[in-house]
This record gives structure tokens, C-alpha cells and sequence, in this order.
């Protein structure tokens, strides 16, 4: 069988790329091993050291003993209503992205105003009713188990709400494709899509002034801004819509790994799984997102942050597993390819991660291309003249040449 690989400039390796070949003999490097799994940033910097550009074999990247990774995390002490979880669930698409979309997008509408309600409801006293959280958050569910791919591309083309409930909308869709990545059951699916919806309602009982500070909280603000937490699990212990493992899973979200998180400082495997499952969907659609103290990273750049932070503030092999759910280039992602255009990332390639389907919004000369083709870069890959070849040249953040994707209507 032929080895798949793709050229790739140093600036843009990932954990998990397997690299092949280098641009130089590696008899003329310091490597002892010719080829290898990128799984450290020191590997990384290694090969910026001897290297321009190097090689990546596209079916070895991120190519893992799934069931012992899933076991590794803890899947065997996760319980629901007292049972244990049967062994994980391997998930296909059975939709295309365009065939989803339609149901997507009422999956969306309702999700976004069941996040807006529940903050209103809160606010003003009052309880949000079982049946409509179940109602939104399950068709959430269903969308994304029918193709993860065409929720997140909705959520990169929609206008920017208010914060609040705009994290909670991504919080429960990105943590339910997350869960089903790893083969969670559907009904814990649910749970855990949930969670995400909620996890942060305690906010709408803080000062409005502290939630939209644009600078850096003081120790006495910090502190009351970490009070979110033991107000929303009060909520959620009066509300009839959220069942007492919702409950667990909240309430550990903000532990971190080393120990530095709270509210009970817990560490490592002692932290459930579904709360560190929740720590880094949170963490990462926060990043990701414009805040009043902070603007918005690149959904790339978010994941390399994240990695970074592996072993200290998250689990290493989490982290690793939530990077090969989303792709080196996250569905919604604003990318320019090789050729020059830009495009925005529609769909990935599960098992060419390198090589994910694109639209494409601009000219070479970033002029707006009001085709908006639609390109799948693994077929461009495999153009056998190489003259058709295009590939992610690199990752831009939001707002990149001035462009805003929900502007153009796609």
C-alpha cells in the first residue's frame, strides 16, 4: 500500500502528526529514529531546528489504539443511574453535511432560544421546564450523531448573540460531539449536552458590571466570579429539568488537572471524566470566542493552546482525544489555502485530518469569489498531475482580511 503523506511547513505541526520524511537526509540531523510520532511541542521545536518543511503520513497521524486510550481515561468508573456504561459506541455519519443541515439548523434555532430562555427564566426566578430542555438538547444530540460537522458549520456562520447563551448553545453541541467521538451512549449523550447548556448558569447571578469587565479581575472579583458555580448548582438542584448526574458534571468542570481548579482542588483521574470533558469544551469555546477583555483566537490556534497546557491544567490524552475530534483545522475555521484563497473549513476528512472539505470565499487576491465553491482538499491531494493540488497553507484567526463569513450568506 502506498504511503499517503503531505508536505507541511514546521510552523503548522500538531500533536499527533506522524512524520515520514524530513527536507534533508536524516543522517544529517540529530533524530535516532526515521520517522515518528510528533507528541511533544519539544519535538516540535526539534524540527524547526533542522527543518523547513517535513513530510506527514496522512494514515499513521493520529492513528491511536482506541480502546485502550478510552479505557486510560476512566470509562470503566463512569456510571449512569448507578449502572456501568456499556463499552464505547462506534459512530458513522449517516447524513452528508448538506443533507443535515436543514434539520441542523431547527435543532440550532431551538437550542439558541432555550439558552436564551434559560438565562431570562433564571434571572427573573422562575424555572425552565423539564420538557423544554429535553426537547432542544435532544435534538441537539440527534443532529450531531447524524453528522457532527454541519451544527458546527452553522454555529461559524451565525451572527454573534450574547455571550452567555451563545457559550452555553456551543458548550452543548461541541461536548456532545465530543462524547460522541469517544462512544458515549446516546442517553448520556443527552446528560452530558445538557451539562454543557447549563454548566455556567450560575452567571446570570453576578453583577452584570463583572461579567462585561474588559480588563484583568482582582482577587476579590475573581473570588465572586468564581461563586457562579455553587449559585448555578443551586439552581440546578431546584430545577426539575436537571437530574443529579447533570449535576456532578457540573460541579467539577472548573477542577484542573494539577490540582489549581475548584471549588475542591481535586486532580487528575480523582476529576470525572465527563467534568474533564466539560473543563475543556468550556475553556476552548471561550478562547475562541470575542469577550469583552479579550478577542477571539483561531479555532488552531485554541487547540495548540490547549495542548500546551496538557498534564498541567488538562489531561494530556484528553486533550489529545478532543484535537483529533475537532481536526487539526476545526470545522469553522477561516484557513488560506496554498493557492492563496481563503475558505472557511465545512467538513473534516476523519481519516485524512490534514486534508478537511472547505468552501471558498476568495479570489488568490482576497477578493470575494461569489461562487463559494466547495472543495474536498484530499481530492486535490490525490490529483495525479499534482497541477490540481491545494492544501491548508495556514490557520487565520476570526476576522482575517476583513471577512466575516455570517456576512456572506452562505
Amino acid at each position: 500500500m502506498d504511503i499517503e503523506e503531505r508536505q507541511i511547513d514546521v510552523t503548522q505541526l500538531a500533536p499527533g502528526m506522524f512524520v515520514s520524511r524530513l527536507d534533508r537526509p536524516w543522517t544529517d540531523t540529530d533524530f535516532l529514529l526515521q520517522g515518528f510520532e510528533i507528541q511533544t511541542e519539544d519535538d516540535i521545536s526539534r524540527l524547526r531546528r533542522w527543518c523547513r518543511h517535513v513530510y506527514v503520513d496522512v494514515q499513521k497521524s493520529f492513528a491511536k489504539d482506541r480502546g485502550s486510550v478510552i479505557t486510560r481515561l476512566g470509562w470503566g468508573l463512569l456510571r449512569r443511574h448507578g449502572k456501568p456504561l456499556p463499552p464505547p459506541v462506534e459512530y458513522t455519519d449517516t447524513a452528508t453535511v448538506v443533507e443535515e443541515l436543514p434539520r441542523a439548523k431547527r435543532a440550532f434555532d431551538d437550542a439558541r432560544a432555550l439558552a436564551a430562555r434559560v438565562i431570562a427564566e433564571v434571572r427573573a426566578g422562575r424555572r425552565v421546564p423539564a420538557e423544554a430542555l429535553a426537547a432542544a438538547v435532544e435534538s441537539v444530540v440527534a443532529s450531531v450523531l447524524r453528522n457532527a460537522d454541519a451544527f458546527l458549520w452553522l454555529d461559524a456562520l451565525r451572527k454573534r448573540d450574547s455571550y452567555s447563551y451563545s457559550h452555553a448553545l456551543n458548550c452543548c453541541a461541541l461536548v456532545a460531539t465530543f462524547g460522541r467521538h469517544l462512544g458515549f451512549p446516546r442517553e448520556m449523550l443527552v446528560d452530558l449536552a445538557s451539562a454543557g447548556m447549563l454548566m455556567d448558569v450560575g452567571k446570570s447571578k453576578l453583577p452584570e458590571e463583572l461579567l462585561h469587565r474588559d480588563g484583568p479581575l482582582d482577587e476579590a472579583e475573581l473570588a465572586l466570579a468564581r461563586t457562579h458555580l455553587e449559585h448555578g448548582l443551586e439552581l440546578l438542584a431546584e430545577m426539575e429539568a436537571a437530574g443529579e448526574e447533570v449535576c456532578a458534571m457540573v460541579r467539577h468542570h472548573h477542577e484542573r488537572h494539577d490540582g489549581s481548579g475548584y471549588p475542591s482542588g481535586l486532580s487528575g483521574s480523582s476529576i470525572p471524566l465527563t467534568s474533564r470533558m466539560l473543563g475543556i469544551v468550556d475553556t476552548f469555546d471561550a478562547m475562541a470566542s470575542d469577550r469583552p477583555h479579550q478577542k477571539a483566537m483561531s479555532r488552531h490556534d485554541v487547540l495548540q493552546y490547549l495542548y500546551k497546557q496538557r498534564d498541567t491544567l488538562f489531561q494530556a490524552e484528553l486533550i489529545e482525544q478532543f484535537s483529533q475530534c475537532l481536526g487539526v483545522y476545526p470545522t469553522g475555521s477561516m484557513v488560506e489555502l496554498s493557492s492563496g484563497e481563503i475558505a472557511i473549513v465545512m467538513a473534516q476528512n476523519p481519516a485524512r485530518r490534514l486534508f478537511p472539505r472547505v468552501t471558498v470565499l476568495t479570489f488568490a487576491d482576497k477578493s470575494i469569489d461569489p461562487a463559494f465553491r466547495q472543495v474536498d482538499l484530499w481530492t486535490t491531494a490525490t490529483d495525479s498531475s499534482g497541477k490540481g493540488r491545494i492544501w491548508v497553507a495556514r490557520s487565520l484567526p476570526p476576522g482575517a482580511y476583513g471577512l466575516d463569513p455570517s456576512e456572506l450568506f452562505l
